[in-house]
């Protein structure tokens, strides 16, 4: 038998999910027919937006938004386990990550319908409350104890990424890169048996460029940052991370912070908590919480600076990060 009837073959299914893309990277024998795993690859994502999109009326997420107030709902256990890990994280946070944010999401025209002043003032003038406090879930079911709109955009694109991993450890496909956007899962080894090489994107409104490199093994990692979505009011940019005592855009967040954690949605929802939190409170909640965190920051004239927390990166920006998750 000759030499390329035995090597591995390169595949990189990808496809629409959540107004963006999924990706996946792997090596299979030559027999293997992708087929299939496209299929479930796509069908996996594909139930998180139906679960979880806000763009959906239709969706469960929206469905329990519009339930009334007390009424127990029934709901995916896809959709429960990421209500659990987004309210865990919003306690440990102290807040900072608040799935509750959905009115102020919508009201400042990061949802379907553009920004409305009228509902800026609302959601801005609105009491606010601990989404853990108002949000009361047993099992498969949850009920609202008081009137909340849910907004999962911190943490569904996480979840997702950590869909389509399973659906590949199911199809016996251990080594693998996964993503949607900047969230992404390292699964085993990469070609040669390295680690996987993920770029951190420099935060830059008008070009796609690396800031520095990662290597990783069976962890995953999510950024949040001001550069891809805002709003200009008044002619200022603002960032789509909200910030959930105000239920308005952060003032002064870093230009972007990426989280290393063991599953997307965690990496995910805790670098939304940490833009919130900003850098130095933020880096010591990282540091309290044992975080592996990078936190990018941009002077008046441009100048990008790296602040690393966690065994994983140093205290400087480095142009590349070492390994982790062996």
């Amino acid at each position: 038998m000759s030499k390329m009837s035995i090597d591995p073959v390169r595949h990189a299914p990808n496809g629409p999910t959540m107004g963006t893309r999924w990706s996946a990277l792997f090596f299979a024998p030559p027999e293997f027919d992708p087929a299939t795993v496209q299929a479930d690859l796509q069908a996996a994502v594909d139930a998180v937006d139906a679960q979880m999109s806000t763009w959906r009326p239709d969706s469960d997420l929206m469905c329990l938004n519009a339930a009334p107030v007390g009424a127990w709902q029934d709901i995916p256990s896809d959709l429960a386990r990421v209500l659990t890990v987004g309210l865990a994280i919003g306690r440990a946070s102290g807040g900072a990550f608040d799935i509750g944010q959905g009115e102020a999401v919508r009201a400042w025209g990061f949802g379907p319908a553009t920004a409305d002043p009228q509902a800026i003032r609302a959601a801005m003038q609105a009491p606010h409350r601990p989404v853990h406090a108002v949000l009361e879930l047993d099992g498969g079911r949850v009920r609202k104890i008081a009137p909340i709109s849910l907004d999962l955009n911190g943490i569904a694109k996480g979840h997702g990424v950590d869909r389509l991993a399973e659906v590949l450890s199911a199809n016996g496909i251990l080594d693998a890169l996964v993503g949607i956007d900047g969230e992404m899962r390292a699964m085993g080894l990469g070609p040669g048996g390295r680690p996987w090489t993920v770029a951190v994107e420099a935060p830059d409104h008008h070009r796609r460029a690396p800031h520095s490199i990662l290597t990783l093994q069976d962890v995953a990692v999510a950024t949040s940052g001001d550069y891809r979505h805002w709003v200009t009011v008044q002619g200022r940019d603002l960032s789509h991370t909200m910030d959930p005592a105000r239920g308005a855009p952060l003032l002064a967040p870093p230009a972007s912070v990426t989280v290393i954690a063991p599953t997307c949605a965690e990496a995910d929802a805790w670098a939304t908590a940490l833009m919130v939190k900003g850098v130095d409170a933020g880096a010591d909640l990282a540091r309290q919480a044992g975080i592996d965190a990078l936190f990018l920051t941009r002077d008046d004239t441009g100048v990008v600076q790296g602040i690393g927390v966690g065994k994983l990166f140093s205290s400087k920006s480095a142009a590349t990060a070492p390994a982790v998750g062996d």
